[in-house]
């Protein structure tokens, strides 16, 4: 099959704002190698890590430090962002089976293989390496995995970073029928995918979010919602949950610890209210607490999502697509929080 060697994409040129967001239609199209796949992008989802790599958030010194990507290395520019990929195999390296072409797939956002190796620190894409904000992008075969169901383009990207996020948190913390799991900033992409992942195991939810945004949640399969601002211990009482799924962090963070059960776990992939918090060590250790910090996915985990999906167990949340064109503005309305779910760029409309 013949396709262009110029591409449409949109280029990050270095930490900062939207201005370093560039629209460019004279891009390369990306080329083999002897194990990766060339996926033409359908739609690609809008998520933190596309925001805070922007941004330099993940640095924990100035904005042009070399720990500013999530795994602590540096960001070389220009790059082509975009973790959440749903598109069609369109050509395949020398070592990769050509009946593959022509797959729907889902590209896994955590990759453990690049350019022919086997990496020593798993990258996310579009940090370490170009991801999907263009027409075509470049992965290692074993992390383009082939999906069948009904669901559209951009419904499918809804779920890559968000859902294998909460899948793996809840997989660290061996969530299952026999617990109650908090889940707090339950209204975003990975907060809403929590509930739902949650409830497919068993669990009972209990949503902290808005009071907006609890009727949808509690559809979902939350069996309570809290607000935003609650007295957890006072809501709940001291010692009555088995998990905290958190997504916060924040001034509120020591009463997720009062809240769990001793023997509880504690599982965080994302601090949006703030990084730095205050710990009491004697309530982890008398608590016998376990704390997991969850970026890099278990090997299982991906795979995993896509079969919840193929048996129709979870369903896509979409706010709002735009063009890709239109990133600046996604990227804008996705700061807002002001939906319930994902917002993703849909490639047929440039």
């Amino acid at each position: 099959m013949a396709f262009p060697k110029k591409m449409c994409g949109v280029l990050l040129n270095g930490h900062g704002g939207p201005d370093m967001l560039e629209w460019r239609d004279d891009l390369p199209v990306p080329v083999p190698g002897k194990k990766d796949v060339i996926v033409r992008v359908g739609a690609a989802g809008v998520n933190n890590t596309d925001i805070n790599t922007r941004t330099a958030w993940y640095s924990k010194g100035e904005a042009e430090a070399d720990d500013a990507t999530w795994s602590g290395t540096p960001l070389s520019f220009p790059r082509i962002q975009g973790a959440d990929v749903c598109g069609e195999i369109v050509a395949v390296g020398a070592e990769v089976e050509a009946t593959r072409i022509g797959e729907r797939v889902l590209i896994e956002p955590c990759i453990r293989e690049a350019n022919g190796a086997t990496l020593e620190m798993s990258w996310y894409f579009g940090s370490e390496c170009d991801g999907g904000f263009a027409q075509y992008t470049k992965v290692a075969a074993r992390h383009a995995h082939a999906i069948n169901c009904d669901l559209t383009d951009v419904e499918l990207a809804s779920f890559p970073c968000s859902y294998s996020t909460a899948e793996n948190m809840l997989t660290r913390a061996n969530v299952g029928a026999v617990d109650t799991v908090l889940v707090t900033g339950a209204s975003g992409g990975v907060g809403s995918a929590t509930v739902q992942l949650a409830q497919a195991r068993g669990a009972q939810v209990i949503a902290v979010t808005s009071a907006a945004k609890a009727e949808t949640l509690l559809g979902l399969g939350a069996i309570r919602t809290l607000d935003r601002g609650a007295d957890l211990v006072a809501a709940l009482g001291a010692n009555s949950v088995d998990v905290a799924i958190d997504l916060v962090a924040g001034p509120q963070w020591p009463s997720l610890l009062d809240v769990l059960r001793p023997g509880g776990r504690y599982a965080v992939a994302g601090a949006i209210g703030g990084p730095i918090v205050e710990l009491d060590v004697r309530t982890l250790y008398l608590k016998d607490l376990s704390f997991f910090g969850c970026t890099v996915l278990e090997p299982q985990v991906f795979s995993n999502l896509v079969g919840r999906i193929e048996r129709e167990e979870i369903k896509p949340l979409v706010a709002e697509t735009y063009p890709l064109r239109s990133i600046a503005t996604a990227q804008q309305a996705f700061s807002e929080k002001g939906y319930i779910g994902k917002i993703v760029l849909d490639l047929a409309k440039m």
